[in-house]
């Protein structure tokens, strides 16, 4: 499954907030039964993980987690605390829970951004500086695809 695109959106009063059709048909074809939103862990942004990727991530950080390791143990809560099941309704929306909302800076404006197997919401106007960051972007990617690099 990818998401892949940007797609802009407007929350109403509520914090509900169509997700994009292209991003339903994915989920949909892919049969996806649970959405779980959290912050990110990197950027000013929400995730939305598909219950599978989530049940994958999370258990790749229990297998990476010593049970008797109290950072890791105190990671794994910090990831697992800060996250929330939401679900679409009927005409294709989610509600957003205000706390999210306002630990991102979404008002109104929305970007949803495809990306690989998760979708990221973002202020739109964050998400405009981020995607207008074109020289740093390419510095980046020079790097990581240059095999003489390393």
């Amino acid at each position: 499954m990818r998401f892949t695109g940007n797609i802009d959106a407007k929350t109403d009063q509520k914090g509900r907030v169509f997700l994009p059709a292209a991003f339903r048909k994915i989920l949909m074809t892919n049969s996806v039964e649970g959405l779980i939103l959290r912050r990110d862990v990197f950027q000013q942004c929400l995730v939305i993980y598909p219950l599978n990727v989530w049940n994958e991530m999370v258990d790749s950080i229990t297998q990476h987690t010593n049970p008797f390791d109290r950072r890791g143990r105190e990671n794994l809560r910090r990831f697992v605390a800060d996250s929330e099941s939401v679900s679409m309704d009927s005409d294709g929306r989610i509600l957003i829970p205000r706390r999210y909302l306002q630990a991102v800076g979404i008002e109104q404006e929305v970007r949803f951004i495809g990306m690989d197997n998760t979708i990221e919401v973002w202020n739109r106007q964050a998400a405009d500086n981020l995607l207008n960051e074109t020289e740093d972007f390419a510095d980046s990617i020079e790097g990581m695809m240059n095999p003489m690099a390393f």
